[in-house]
């Protein structure tokens, strides 16, 4: 098994079952202090007569490290749905198969003595390792290196790989900018098959909402009632509402100890903002969500698909509750870090249910920002909508009007030129935007699939390790960050992965500026290019990325290590 090599591929290569390893060249990688650190390892063994078909081995971190370190094999899943009948050429492939994307973690180190753990390669079968370090705030080193070696059986060396970080002693700054990718809590409860908010539950929310938090998501979704998004009109999902409420007589009473209680364990892993989940239906705000309350006789829906969304009975109720849950935000100190929604992606014929819906409510939120993700210019031109969220398709008019704090998000509908994170989708298209999230200095980012296991309309379950589209709804890759690993632990997606590197070169980028001016890093990031970079028009070459990156660090320890 002489054959047997090991090959350093960058963070952003992404290889289909079949492909051939790229040329081995050399990899320039540097990192800042408070970053995740990242690079990928190719196992390649092709096949020759009169040798077995598996070898298990053991890979072996021959020194100590002083810093944590994970390693992941990246699993293929299986994609029925990979891309839409009309597509760009800026896909892997755009066929049904098997595409990189779950990451399966073999080991986890702190700072811990040389370490080995098994491995199986299969002949013919390019195994791939994503290593990944946390660089500490006050890490001294300027370099790291890591040093594996390959052993089989009888301990012998079947091959080995070297590699070295460069370290800038500079720390990345807090971000700044709001990124939710939507959680959805009943997806958690149904996957795992536990009571909603029982101990269990909220277990896993907590490992979710972690792991969330770690990877640059700092505002979360919040149900304050069964959020109503994907759901057929009629149908529901299951219920998971914060706010306990019951009525007597004519009066509303509200309690708010359980979304203080998940506002408790959210902040505790650093989320800083709060969404609330949007007050009427989903594509133009006609009726109300789902919404449970305590009778007499027991608790019962009290409002949905036959509400109205400006019925009296349900303005009432508004009226009780919003003036309740402000004064309660206010309490918490929340009154600068929570957002409200009126109905996600209205279109233009749902203008005016939108402009009722949202003059019922604004009256109650006064100093509380309402965001949509919307992308008719009309909404705001009529003064309809304060703070739209356009797709990053559609952001174009809205840049030129010069629209405040500006954010932007995409999901299924943006599969032609933007940046995106569809499985079938190079990673350097999910990455750059970081660099557009810079340039054009956006406020929020907003993605509705970190964990959404269900069909599209919610009309069923789903295992998302074996059915990655939603019941061939959208794209693999759409409706979700991450998968629902053993024992209510989350597993993370290569795409996962590779938006936080994004969110960190915006960082990097605004530190850099920091330290110089803007004018200077947009200077750097246009050095060499033919025309400006754009939301649909940009550098498609992972290399482009990669020696940005690195010149930027160069220039962030030049002037900020003086």
């Amino acid at each position: 098994m002489k054959n047997i090599r090991l090959q350093w591929l960058s963070p952003l290569e992404k290889l289909l079952p079949g492909q051939t390893l790229p040329p081995a060249g050399e990899l320039s990688l540097s990192a800042l202090r408070g970053e995740k650190a990242a690079v990928q390892l190719a196992v390649d063994w092709p096949w020759q007569m009169d040798q077995p078909f598996r070898c298990d081995c053991r890979l072996e971190l021959k020194e100590k490290l002083p810093l944590d370190i994970d390693l992941y094999q990246v699993k293929d899943v299986p994609s029925a749905y990979p891309a839409y009948p009309m597509y760009d050429n800026d896909y892997l492939s755009t066929t049904p198969g098997l595409y990189p994307d779950h990451l399966s973690r073999l080991v986890s180190a702190a700072g811990s003595d040389p370490i080995a753990w098994p491995l199986s390669i299969f002949a013919d079968k390019t195994t791939v390792i994503w290593l990944e370090m946390d660089i500490p705030e006050d890490f001294a080193a300027d370099s790291v290196s890591l040093n594996l070696q390959l052993t089989d059986d009888l301990n012998e060396v079947i091959a080995e790989a070297q590699l070295a970080f460069d370290i800038i002693l500079v720390s990345l700054p807090k971000q700044q900018l709001r990124h939710t990718e939507w959680f959805h809590a009943d997806c958690l409860a149904d996957y795992y098959q536990v009571e909603v908010f029982s101990d269990a539950h909220w277990q896993i929310l907590e490992r979710f909402i972690r792991m969330a938090a770690d990877h640059s998501v700092n505002m979360l979704l919040t149900p304050l009632f069964t959020p109503p998004l994907d759901t057929a009109i009629g149908g529901e999902r299951t219920t998971v509402q914060l706010i306990d409420v019951s009525r007597q007589e004519d009066e509303w009473i509200f309690d708010f100890g359980r979304l203080k209680r998940w506002i408790d364990l959210a902040q505790s892993y650093g989320i800083r903002y709060f969404e609330m989940a949007h007050l009427f239906t989903q594509w133009g705000a006609k009726a109300a969500p789902k919404v449970m309350a305590a009778e007499q006789g027991g608790i019962k829906q009290v409002f949905g698909w036959d509400t109205p969304a400006d019925s009296p009975d349900y303005r009432a109720f508004l009226n009780a509750f919003l003036p309740q849950l402000t004064d309660k935000l206010k309490e918490w100190g929340l009154a600068d870090s929570c957002y409200f929604h009126v109905s996600d992606e209205p279109q233009l014929k749902d203008l005016e249910s939108y402009k009722k819906a949202r003059d019922m409510i604004r009256p109650l939120l006064e100093g509380f920002p309402i965001i949509d993700a919307l992308s008719d210019f009309d909404f705001y031109q009529k003064g309809v909508v304060e703070k739209p969220i356009p797709a990053n398709n559609h952001i174009n008019p809205f840049l030129e009007a010069g629209v405040p704090g500006l954010w932007t998000y995409y999901c299924c509908g943006q599969f032609m030129d933007v940046s995106n994170r569809f499985m079938a989708m190079p990673s350097a298209r999910n990455r750059i935007l970081g660099v557009q999230l810079y340039m054009y200095e956006i406020e929020g980012f907003l993605h509705w699939g970190y964990n959404f296991y269900n069909s599209q309309y919610s009309l069923r379950k789903i295992n998302p390790f074996a059915e990655t589209d939603a019941g061939c709804a959208f794209p693999s890759g759409d409706a979700f960050l991450v998968y629902p690993g053993e024992n209510g632990h989350p597993e993370a997606s290569l795409r996962l992965k590779v938006l936080n590197m994004a969110m960190q070169d915006m960082r990097a980028l605004q530190l850099l500026e920091s330290l110089t001016s803007r004018s200077y890093v947009l200077g750097v990031i246009s050095e060499g290019l033919s025309e400006d970079i754009r939301f649909d028009r940009y550098p498609r070459e992972a290399s482009w990325l990669l020696k940005l990156r690195s010149r930027v660090n160069q220039d962030i320890m030049k002037y900020g290590c003086i």
